[in-house]
């Protein structure tokens, strides 16, 4: 699982924390030995889900760093309950990962 993820009741409010596992290639680099340019290979959706409704949803772009950490807050999942969250990046490799709200 390339998505370590942790969400935690807070003032009524559930805040996820999430650390996602991905290279994040621009495009714009060359490789050091051969001169060749790096593709680009960067996370552009994530998608955060409770029993099948989205709560939240970003784009993302080449410019965000290696291993993007990403910290929002929404309403309506309740202590004990799960959310997944997943990613889908230009090349359409995905990964999930879960958390129980805290």
């Amino acid at each position: 699982m390339a998505i370590k993820c942790k969400a935690k009741m807070k003032d009524g409010m559930v805040e996820v924390k999430a650390l996602m596992k991905h290279e994040m290639e621009t495009g714009l680099r060359k490789d050091s030995k051969t001169g060749e340019p790096i593709p680009a290979h960067h996370i552009t959706e994530v998608v955060c889900m409770h029993d099948g409704s989205e709560l939240f949803r970003c784009n993302m772009g080449p410019a965000i760093s290696k291993n993007p950490y990403l910290s929002f807050t929404v309403s309506g999942p309740n202590v004990g309950d799960t959310l997944q969250l997943s990613y889908v990046d230009n090349m359409g490799e995905s990964d999930s990962g879960e958390a129980v709200v805290k």
